[in-house]
């Protein structure tokens, strides 16, 4: 069964950093294009960041460039979300999602086809 499961988030200081992971497993990871949306309660999900099946592309939200960086590890079928100097208002639930058919949209919520569960990202001020 094909499946996404996060881990890393947690309570952490304004300023503080975390490493969000997140597996893949069922698929041929190097075929799927990844990303990172957030939501946050009573909110619809965000788009945060995304990286292309090669991982030689790179996208990211603009209220996260220069703290946030996606990457990931084909090898080891796993995606990453290192954010720095996190703020309040970066509180919410981080869900990692993919798809297997690419396109230019990378923002787009109905262009990922499998979710993760989500891991709730809270930081105090």
């Amino acid at each position: 069964q094909v499946q996404l499961v996060e881990s890393g988030g947690g309570l952490v200081q304004a300023g503080g950093s975390l490493r969000l992971s997140c597996a893949a497993s069922g698929q041929t990871f190097s075929m799927y294009d990844m990303a990172w949306f957030r939501q946050a309660p009573g909110k619809e999900h965000k788009f945060v960041a995304a990286v292309s099946r090669s991982g030689g592309r790179k996208y990211y939200a603009d209220f996260v460039k220069g703290r946030f960086t996606i990457s990931r590890d084909n090898a080891k079928n796993t995606v990453y979300l290192q954010m720095n100097s996190l703020k309040p208002e970066d509180t919410a639930a981080y869900y990692c999602a993919s798809r297997r058919i690419s396109s230019t949209n990378w923002s787009f919520v109905n262009e990922y086809d499998l979710w993760g569960q989500g891991t709730q990202v809270t930081v105090s001020s």
